[in-house]
């Protein structure tokens, strides 16, 4: 599929309304699998962290992951679903390489939360309710690994390699009721859903939500109805989808994918759909089995889960503030604007600048460094603000060198150059570097009338009462001084010189 298969955005929405269903999977920061006791330790050698209970060996048994299932009864109490009093597992039967025992071990009719909701803000500040089908406990599978095509899949490889150190870690899959009504703003309402679930499963603490690393991916189900029909069309499935811009891409791609095939008299096919990255557009997969299709069955290994009442209102009374109720308190606290406040969730930096005002600096300096200096800084390496090799302390630390006059803001970004760069702390940059703020009244003096004395026309100019041409006195100081002067004291100490009042 081209981009020549499709028809324009808003020519699908004239004609057509969206359907959406989003499946989110997470991936549970345990220690140990969901049903036995292997570490699940990231990037380790293949297939040495593995046991007969996730290989699936004849005559093993698997044991519930006792905070599997508190993260699991988290996640549902965030999302204002009820808690299941009796739930159990259930066998998802189907044949495939990465899944050791040909079936995963998941739930299906009899989930432990369901029915609930999230409330996302749009960008322009919209709210829009997301419906929650359910959350539900399973396990992950192998990695496949595709060798010798041109594109990492299995098409055209020569042979694939199977590592099974990821079967069995715990998952949590959250499942929308179909989301109706959003219109043209569907693509945006998924991005803004799944970007607030994440900062929801972050906060909770129950897993770090990377979804470049697949700690958190979306399959995006999609469907087109005719404008004024009640009658859900067809789905599509894309699959795996690990990114925001991602998530809106595919969503946007599907709508003006089917709107093609139906406008020309087509038929949408049920499949499974792999998103591309280069491109934003989607090819075919698979053709989508039916829940009936897995031959669904109770999982005999495994008694039944029974929360506990009391145990689950204990774990409801020690939920964090959940994120767009922190939002607006930090926005309220911090003075910005809801379009400032969009910008810093965007960005990232919402739980950094905290960290960075919990050690010391003022909001608004923890705000103009990570939104400034090291937004640019992120954006030119391709990293996200997390990602860069400077903490919270560090920023911190200089905001207060600049605060105390020992920095400037030009020498205070090549402090933050130096730390990013792995020169050391921020003092120790500064040392290295020789980036103090000149402070000694002499040098400063002795600075300033050698910038007068190259000057003389200029001077005269000051002193005829052109004040706004100590500019270029100041500028001819700080370039002697290679920026390491404070410019608001050697304006102050030209006009002295000069006889003038500022």
């Amino acid at each position: 599929m081209t981009v020549t298969d499709l028809v324009s955005y808003e020519d699908a929405l004239a004609s057509y309304d969206p359907v959406m269903g989003l499946e989110v999977h997470v991936e549970l920061g345990t220690k140990t699998k969901m049903f036995c006791g292997c570490s699940t330790e990231l990037k380790q050698h293949a297939n040495s962290q593995t046991c007969p209970v996730c290989l699936g060996l004849p005559g093993a048994l698997p044991v519930v992951n006792e905070i599997g299932v508190e993260s699991a009864v988290k996640i549902g109490l965030a999302l204002n679903c009820e808690i299941a009093e009796w739930c159990r597992f259930a066998r998802k039967n189907y044949f495939y390489p990465d899944m050791p025992k040909n079936f995963q071990t998941s739930q299906y009719d009899e989930p432990i939360a369901y029915n609930g909701y999230l409330d996302v803000q749009l960008e322009d500040g919209e709210i829009f309710r997301v419906q929650i089908e359910r959350a539900h406990m399973e396990e992950d599978t192998g990695k496949s690994t595709h060798v010798g095509g041109a594109t990492g899949r299995i098409q055209g490889a020569s042979h694939s390699l199977l590592d099974y150190n990821r079967a069995g870690i715990p998952l949590i899959e959250i499942v929308t009721k179909p989301i109706e009504g959003a219109g043209a703003r569907a693509p945006e309402v998924a991005k803004a859903y799944v970007a607030e679930l994440r900062e929801l499963i972050k906060a909770l603490g129950v897993s770090e939500a990377r979804m470049e690393m697949g700690q958190m991916r979306c399959d995006v189900n999609l469907s087109l109805r005719p404008n004024g029909t009640e009658t859900f069309g067809t789905r599509s499935e894309t699959k795996n989808v690990n990114s925001l811009r991602s998530v809106e891409r595919a969503a946007r791609f599907e709508i003006q994918r089917h709107a093609a095939v139906l406008s020309s008299g087509g038929t949408i096919v049920q499949e499974t759909r792999h998103f591309h990255e280069e491109d934003g557009s989607t090819t075919a997969g698979r053709i989508k089995d039916n829940a009936e299709d897995y031959r669904y069955f109770p999982e005999p290994d495994l008694v039944p889960v029974a929360p506990a009442r009391a145990w689950v209102e204990e774990l409801r009374g020690g939920l964090p503030e959940l994120p767009r109720l922190r939002r607006k308190r930090l926005k309220e606290e911090w003075g910005v604007s809801e379009h400032d406040m969009q910008s810093i969730l965007n960005a990232g930096a919402v739980d950094l600048i905290v960290a960075t005002t919990d050690a010391g600096a003022p909001s608004d300096q923890a705000r103009k460094w990570w939104m400034g200096e090291l937004a640019r800084n992120a954006n030119e390496t391709g990293r996200g603000l997390d990602e860069l090799p400077i903490t919270p302390a560090q920023v911190a630390r200089v905001a207060e060198l600049v605060a105390s006059g020992d920095l400037n803001d030009k020498l205070a970004r090549q402090v933050i150059e130096g730390v990013l760069a792995g020169e050391g702390d921020p003092d120790t940059v500064v040392e290295k570097r020789g980036l103090k703020v000149v402070s000694d009244e002499g040098a400063l003096g002795a600075a300033v009338d050698e910038a007068i004395a190259a000057n003389a026309a200029i001077a005269d100019k000051i002193r005829g009462g052109k004040v706004a041409a100590a500019g270029a006195l100041v500028g001819a100081v700080m370039k002697a001084t290679r920026g390491q002067a404070d410019a608001a004291r050697v304006r102050e100490l030209i006009l002295e010189k000069l006889g003038v009042e500022g």
